[in-house]
């Protein structure tokens, strides 16, 4: 049995046909899991979908209204870039409420290191009144916000590792003490408009492992000795690879385990709990982005192991 939870559900497949986001991805990682003997069925947990009123923590009430009744504007789908169906709204809704259950399991032992991973989520580009980029509910803002109005937490730090700078994220939290936020990114990729994060680490293309690593320990070290969190999501995108087909970095598959590792170890230094959502990943064998997401769960497992 692992010592912690995978957050998963059938319906968080959005539906999208033979779209460049391959959502099935989720099921595809869940068999992976199993397949490799790392997991087994019971250490899968299916989430329920969060209810409007967690969404309307984040999201402007005519943007949920539009999205569940299937009245958005021409413009607002141009820009999710992704098709409408009311099984890609229960999924975002899905992964709001997977998310937000991935948080509350790492949180199991405040004050302490633990894991929780939700095997899907990480939309990062969602603003409060419209969604972009293949992202409409932000189900990482919501987890936050929905913790901190329970008073579960009052601090929360979003360190964004997806190879497209984490727009709707900076947004959302801009200005908000009680939020830090770090982006990894390619400088010259989606979204043209990068609102400033508390630390962005703005990449040039091409950077590679040793180049991503040196600079990614220097941004969480001094993400963590600027700020204290007590629970840090991980937006673990898998699109960094160098064989992705919305990226312009070159990491190796060795190179993101190793990206992983530095997250895991450097919160567990400082005993802070962690909750994971996936984000993006388009690589050209969708096989890759699989293997990817997958070692972000075994290099969680093997950094919790040494507590």
């Amino acid at each position: 049995m692992l010592p912690f939870k995978l957050v998963y559900h059938d319906g968080y497949d959005l539906n999208l046909g033979s779209h460049v986001f391959p959502s099935h991805k989720y099921k595809l990682i869940h068999d992976r899991l199993l397949a490799d003997g790392f997991a087994e069925e019971s250490d899968f947990v299916k989430p329920e979908p969060a209810n409007d009123e967690d969404l309307l923590l984040v999201h402007e009430p005519g943007w949920v209204t539009r999205l569940k009744t299937g009245t958005l504007y021409a413009r607002e789908v141009a820009i999710l870039e992704i098709p409408y169906s009311s099984q890609m709204v229960n999924a975002f809704w899905l992964a709001a409420g997977g998310t937000t259950l991935a948080a509350r399991l790492s949180l199991a032992n405040p004050g302490k290191f633990g894991v929780g991973f939700n095997v899907g989520g990480g939309f990062h580009h969602a603003y409060p009144a419209h969604g972009e980029g293949f992202c409409a509910i932000h189900d990482v803002a919501v987890a936050i916000r929905k913790l901190q109005q329970e008073r579960v937490i009052e601090r929360a730090m979003v360190i964004d590792v997806d190879v497209h700078d984490g727009n709707g994220t900076a947004a959302i939290f801009g200005g908000d003490d009680s939020v830090f936020t770090l982006s990894i990114h390619q400088l010259h990729n989606y979204p043209s408009e990068k609102p400033p994060s508390n630390i962005d680490i703005d990449l040039e293309d091409g950077v590679g492992d040793d180049e991503y690593l040196l600079r990614l320990f220097d941004g969480v070290t001094r993400a963590l000795e600027a700020f204290q969190p007590q629970l840090l999501m991980y937006v673990a995108g898998a699109d960094p690879f160098r064989e992705d087909q919305l990226g312009g970095l070159s990491l190796s598959i060795a190179g993101l385990e190793a990206r992983d590792r530095i997250v895991f170890e450097l919160a567990r230094e400082k005993n802070i709990p962690v909750a994971v959502s996936l984000a993006g990943g388009y690589a050209v064998h969708v096989e890759d982005t699989v293997t990817i997401h997958a070692n972000t769960a075994k290099v969680a497992a093997a950094v919790l192991a040494k507590n």
